[in-house]
């Protein structure tokens, strides 16, 4: 069976790289707006390769949210990639190491894990470097680029630009929604209760945190509930 490596890694990360790229300069420049400082942000970037993630604990930390809700947030909302990380093991090379391992999941993102678990060969220590590289440069290069013109910039343009970011979720759910009345289903029970716990007095005391995690945990369950996946669907 073939085994890809670092050049067939770089390859197939440059475009995802670019994308990353120009999502993160939409994000920083959201942030800033938060009052997220500069350094912070490219800090965060750099150590967390997540951006419903970074976008989610930037919400908790503008509002000054909890740890406990910081945690928390993080933690339903990136569970995925310990889902796509298990996955990927039974794809990965024999002479993958256990820190191998752990660095390589640093880089599993929902882009990563959809280049990667389609390679029909063994995914090496090198390519899963070289394929995690470039969107790791792009999403950290674009944060502080953004950062840095979100403070020069006119406010009404960074207004303009720091829509960028609800462009890209817009972008991720809607195909999804489209293809899949279960998505779909998730994202107005979400939505639904988001809306009811923010904005109805008896659910004032929560923040803003919390609202996040319980929509997000009440529209997964829903999904699950009305339009459950069937053993054997999605193998692929």
């Amino acid at each position: 069976m073939e085994a890809y490596g670092y050049k067939e890694g770089l390859r197939d990360g440059l475009p995802i790289g670019l994308g990353y790229l120009s999502v993160s300069f939409g994000f920083a420049i959201w942030a800033v707006k938060q009052g997220i400082p500069d350094l912070t942000l490219v800090i965060l970037s750099g150590t967390n390769l997540t951006s419903a993630g970074q976008v989610a604990g930037v919400t908790v930390m503008a509002a000054g949210g909890l740890l406990i809700e910081l945690a928390l947030t993080e933690f339903i909302i990136n569970l995925r990639y310990a889902l796509m990380s298990v996955t990927l093991t039974q794809k990965l090379h024999p002479d993958f190491c256990l820190w191998q391992r752990m660095l390589a999941a640093f880089f599993v993102t929902d882009e990563i894990f959809a280049v990667s678990s389609t390679r029909k060969g063994l995914l090496t220590f090198p390519y899963m470097m070289g394929l995690g590289c470039l969107p790791w440069i792009g999403w950290t290069l674009g944060t502080a680029l953004g950062a840095f013109a979100g403070t020069l910039l006119p406010a009404v343009l960074s207004a303009a630009l720091g829509i960028a970011i609800y462009g890209m979720f817009m972008a991720i759910l809607v195909p999804g929604a489209l293809e899949d009345k279960g998505v779909l289903l998730a994202i107005f029970a979400a939505v639904a209760l988001g809306l009811i716990l923010r904005y109805v007095p008896l659910f004032s005391f929560l923040s803003e945190g919390f609202v996040i995690i319980l929509s997000a945990i009440f529209g997964a369950c829903i999904a699950a509930w009305l339009k459950p996946v069937k053993a054997g669907e999605g193998e692929a």
